[in-house]
């Protein structure tokens, strides 16, 4: 469960609920069917004729994607991976690895692993995985852009709907309360827009960047481990390549650790 999600979630739901209790706006104001169609519907056909259906498809699991856990490697472990498959190259030779293959869980990873096994060129080999790299960025950029564009929508769309309560609201003048009341109505339709807009559609585009960067990083990670074990190097070199990829704290970790394990072989 990605618990910064529902955080958001529910502290976005607690911020308008909170304040319209605080400024004595009532809660039944909420039941407005109306503007839930105008804002919901809305955005869904505006959806529906900026993008193919192909893509549209993808919006339940996108929608679950943001709230679990992406299962990814640590890239501490990843690097722990590499400078064993190293050791035991430079011990063994490369097809000692082969044996190891089927035991990769992330597919992109024992594919690299295969193609270098089976002795293919080392710019070929990189050319094949950053290919695939950019093939899935665009997939995961053009998901990522259904919800920017619906956050985009949504405001827009609570404003026609305002209009369109404010048409029905002035229709009829000769009830004044009858007319505070429908056009108090009528901005709800601009509230669901903004809210949807920016504390949903927005935020999840973002999220979903923000796992896609994680992912695409991890994944060039995997080229340059892949890339310097059929250049057979050192572990202490694969290891030294890779932390790059660590922020710092993570880098001092990693030292600790190595540090810990050296003296325990002392």
């Amino acid at each position: 469960m990605e618990k910064s999600t529902v955080i958001g979630v529910v502290l976005g739901l607690t911020a308008v609920v909170g304040g319209m209790i605080l400024k004595g706006a009532p809660l039944s104001s909420f039941m407005n069917p109306a503007a839930f169609v105008i804002i919901i519907v809305g955005t869904a056909a505006a959806l529906c004729v900026g993008f193919p259906l192909s893509e549209l498809a993808k919006f339940p699991k996108l929608v679950k994607l943001i709230f679990t856990q992406p299962q990814l490697i640590s890239r501490q472990n990843l690097i722990e991976l590499f400078m064993e498959w190293a050791s035991i190259t430079r011990r063994e030779g490369l097809l000692a690895l082969e044996a190891k293959v089927e035991d990769i869980e992330d597919s992109f990873l024992r594919n690299g692993m295969r193609m270098i096994i089976d002795g293919n060129d080392q710019e070929f080999v990189r050319d094949v995985l950053l290919e695939d790299i950019a093939a899935t960025e665009e997939r995961h950029r053009a998901g990522a852009l259904i919800f920017s564009q619906a956050g985009t929508y949504a405001p827009t769309l609570g404003v026609l709907g305002a209009v369109v309560g404010l048409i029905a609201a002035l229709s009829d003048m000769s009830d004044m309360e009858k007319l505070a009341h429908a056009i108090a109505g009528a901005f709800m339709a601009t509230l669901f827009g903004i809210f949807t807009g920016y504390v949903l559609w927005h935020p999840i585009a973002n999220k979903l960047k923000r796992i896609s960067k994680r992912e695409m990083d991890l994944k060039l990670m995997m080229v340059e481990g892949l890339l310097s074990i059929q250049s057979g190097v050192s572990t202490i070199a694969i290891s030294q390549k890779l932390a790059v990829f660590l922020t710092p704290t993570e880098r001092e970790q990693m030292q600790q650790k190595e540090g810990t394990l050296v003296g325990q072989e002392a």
